[in-house]
């Protein structure tokens, strides 16, 4: 983690939208800007094409790509580039998170508020999952960053003060607390959390792991599939798991 390339990251391109159209109103939402110029400030060596498709940023250390959710859309792509490069696909969690309102008819933004909501890394896994056939590949990588963002979204929920159902219009994000990466099988074993009995359910995991059951669930599917956890039995209708040794 490099936290003043970070941040001169975002003064960049975070002060040539504001300076240019505003933000939100460019073709390219500013995260994405941001993290690419974070990784290969070069622009000669972003959006490079590869094959049938247009990478992120190509290097000499291979292919990154910025993929904030919807890791399903890079399947081919992960496709085509692992045969012959490693390849790291990046994503980025709000673990501080500021609300912005802005009003689409007068264009007037209000002061930001603090939300209570703090990202986790769990908060990747939904996301993981949907690309987990690639996550056992050693030319394989993916880096969670989690920042603190703000969040401008547009008052036009169907609520009445139109903020319930309203939509984003961009995140900016404005510092990096931490870098996580997952380079190879063992890294994984970074969702496995403290005080795990030896034998624990679904249930168990989400409690020791403060998150959702389900979401939960979809982590162990995710540590089954890299042989992370193994399962062991049941008890009652729940299967009972354990953690894998070190070898």
């Amino acid at each position: 983690m490099d936290r003043q390339a970070f941040l001169l990251a975002c003064d960049k391109i975070v002060g040539n939208k504001r300076d240019l159209k505003g933000i939100g109103t460019l073709g390219e939402k500013t995260m994405h800007a941001v993290l690419k110029e974070y990784y290969q400030p070069y622009s000669e060596s972003q959006e490079v094409k590869v094959g049938n498709f247009v990478a992120d940023i190509v290097s000499e250390n291979g292919i990154i790509e910025i993929q904030t959710r919807s890791f399903y859309k890079l399947i081919k792509k992960l496709d085509c580039f692992l045969e012959f490069c490693d390849v790291t696909v990046v994503t980025a969690l709000p673990a501080i998170k500021y609300i912005s309102w802005l009003d689409p008819e007068t264009g007037k933004c209000s002061n930001r508020r603090k939300s209570p909501y703090k990202a986790s890394i769990y908060d990747a896994v939904n996301e993981m999952y949907s690309i987990k056939y690639t996550l056992d590949n050693p030319r394989m990588h993916i880096r969670i960053l989690l920042l603190e963002v703000e969040d401008i979204r547009y008052l036009n929920g169907w609520s009445k003060n139109k903020k319930r159902g309203s939509s984003r219009c961009d995140r900016i994000p404005i510092d990096i607390i931490d870098e996580i990466e997952f380079n190879c099988v063992h890294d994984y074993r970074q969702f496995i959390p403290k005080n795990l009995p030896e034998h624990f359910t679904s249930k168990d995991f989400a409690d020791c792991a403060g998150i959702y059951r389900n979401v939960a669930q979809t982590t162990l599917n995710i540590l089954s599939y890299l042989g992370i956890v193994e399962k062991t039995g049941k008890t009652g209708k729940a299967y009972l798991y354990k953690v894998t040794p070190i070898i």
